[in-house]
């Protein structure tokens, strides 16, 4: 099977049971995307398929062969962070670091869908996304933290969304 991850191609060998999440983690080396629940609950291997984020742990690799999948490794370099990253280590959106290559990765899946205009269940106008500190936890709802860095986590999401103080506060009123 072939797939294109990260921009780069892979060959691989698998059983048609392998799921998307133990392709990368067990197959192709790529470990940066956890398996914490193994049932689609908690959202640490959340991954980025064709600009989409998913629950890889839930996805068979071979429904995948022909999409652009996007790991937390894709995103950024050490030397060279992806703007969400380096939110997220300046507002300090991690504790044990265990979930956030899944929060990072759905927070950059999240503000494309405020982009596109989504609602979300607690959006106020359905025809016009708002981003609010309540609009940015019900839609990272599907990512836990164990160790509650979620307002650090709010924080960087509303930086890279380039919100002030003052529009979070207007936009929750």
């Amino acid at each position: 099977m072939h797939f294109t991850i990260n921009g780069q191609a892979y060959d691989a060998d698998l059983d048609i049971r392998t799921s998307l999440l133990d392709l990368c983690r067990e197959h192709l080396g790529l470990t940066g995307s956890k398996k914490g629940c193994d049932h689609g609950q908690c959202g640490a291997c959340t991954m980025l398929v064709n600009g989409r984020r998913i629950n890889s742990c839930l996805t068979l690799a071979v429904m995948h062969q022909d999409d652009e999948i996007v790991t937390i490794e894709g995103l950024g370099t050490p030397e060279n962070l992806h703007p969400m990253q380096d939110a997220f280590v300046r507002h300090d959106g991690y504790q044990c670091g265990y979930c956030t290559p899944g929060q990072i990765c759905s927070a950059v899946g999240m503000l494309d869908e405020v982009k596109k205009g989504w609602p979300s269940h607690v959006s106020g106008d359905l025809t016009s996304a708002a981003l609010s500190d309540e609009e940015i936890s019900e839609r990272m709802s599907g990512n836990i933290c164990r160790c509650s860095a979620y307002p650090n986590i709010v924080d960087a999401i509303s930086e890279v969304a380039g919100l002030t103080p003052a529009e979070r506060e207007v936009a929750g009123a």
